[in-house]
């Protein structure tokens, strides 16, 4: 068998969406080319297969050596062709705990170059997608920057210069756009009550990007800032802290996804990084906040997929599948349910599921080989029961089963 083809016969197969019993899938030149059944007395009761894993939501623009760094200042100071490799070295690790395709929310030319040169097979590893930030100066996009750095990335001051940033990104080949509609935790010297961005500069972001087919991803906290997402029609809510109830029945309606990032504002809260008082004191109110507005939503039906704001350090690459137990616990889900927001909804949710999170004849060749049963149990989708890992139908973990 090369890379790119292969079949594994008498296995489990969960495919996205339910349990399929024991199957054969074949794959070639990275597309499924059949998914069968099998004979049940066959099947390696061992192992299961089920789709990659989705992250809605990550940033790949940090150190991913295994020193020590200043993770604020490293982005500032190193070049962008050594950051690029960072960007890959994050993306393989991510692959190998089974998420084969990742969405960098504020990426840049560093993102977009290793995600070109996965997509171009240089390198096997994971699907990039690539979204760019339309943000204001001292917005929270633009408060990571010292204020006296010269070297800043771009803002965006009125709705002539957010139509324009939107397009430079389109014509940079970027998957969609983010902005912000609130302040944020770790950005230095802003309140995340902070308004981001005048309604006029927010409308003309959403109506640019829409007319060129890009979707937009709303980083919000607050209450006010999930009106003004709602408003104006965002494709995806970031955090999502301020949603209330009275958001619920327009969340719903438009099947908005969320992605509610549970693991990294528990971790800068609980300062189990170096983190500024004032991080840590914005990440408790968020987590506050957060438990007493999740649980009724999530109950009621607003739909969360997995995002969790992994950026190699406050969240590992590979964290994913703590994150998913943990939305599990959060919202009081099956664990056929937490799996869906992690894989097939994930996908759909970021208009990738025509080619991944799910298993089925033309989709990618992006699985996980895993020992027991995740849908029936999700603590078995952890890195020691991962056997193999698969994506655009190349081996990039594991061995697999004979």
């Amino acid at each position: 068998m090369t890379n790119a083809n292969g079949r594994i016969e008498g296995i489990a197969l969960w495919d996205g969406d339910s349990h399929r019993g024991t199957a054969a899938l074949a794959w070639e030149d990275g597309r499924i080319t059949s998914v069968d059944a099998a004979d049940e007395a066959v099947e390696k009761a061992e192992f299961s297969i089920i789709p990659g894993l989705v992250d809605t939501h990550v940033h790949f623009d940090g150190y991913a050596g295994s020193g020590s760094v200043d993770w604020m200042t490293w982005p500032l100071i190193t070049p962008e062709p050594e950051r690029s490799i960072h960007v890959l070295a994050h993306a393989r690790r991510a692959a190998a705990a089974g998420v084969t395709t990742l969405r960098d929310l504020s990426g840049s030319a560093v993102q977009l170059a290793a995600a070109r040169a996965l997509e171009a097979g240089l390198v096997p590893g994971p699907r990039l997608l690539v979204h760019g930030a339309v943000g204001m100066t001292a917005g929270h996009g633009d408060l990571f920057t010292p204020p006296h750095y010269p070297h800043r990335g771009p803002v965006a001051d009125s709705p002539d210069e957010c139509r324009k940033l939107v397009r430079q990104w389109a014509r940079s080949g970027a998957d969609g756009i983010k902005i912000f509609t609130s302040g944020g935790v770790l950005s230095i010297g802003d309140k995340v009550g902070w308004r981001n961005q005048t309604e006029q500069e927010i409308a003309a972001t959403l109506d640019e990007a829409h007319a060129l087919g890009m979707l937009v991803a709303a980083h919000t906290h607050t209450a006010e800032g999930v009106d003004i997402a709602l408003k104006f029609e965002v494709d995806s809510i970031e955090h999502g802290t301020g949603i209330e109830e009275r958001h619920w029945e327009t969340l719903i309606e438009r099947n908005i996804p969320v992605a509610p990032t549970l693991l990294i504002n528990d971790a800068i809260a609980d300062r189990r990084f170096t983190v500024s008082d004032d991080a840590s004191e914005k990440a408790r109110a968020v987590v506050i906040e957060r438990d007493r507005n999740f649980t009724g939503a999530a109950a009621a039906g607003v739909r969360f997929v997995l995002g969790t704001d992994a950026n190699g350090i406050f969240v590992a690459f590979g964290d994913q599948l703590e994150e998913l137990r943990l939305m599990k616990q959060a919202f009081g889900w099956t664990d056929e349910r937490a799996l869906k927001a992690g894989t097939s909804d994930a996908a759909d949710a970021v208009r990738m599921g025509a080619h991944v999170g799910r298993l089925a004849t033309g989709k990618g060749a992006d699985f996980v080989v895993v020992r027991g049963r995740p849908w029936e149990n999700i603590g078995d989708l952890n890195r020691e029961n991962i056997v193999a890992v698969v994506a655009r139908g190349e081996l990039v973990a594991g061995v697999l089963p004979a």
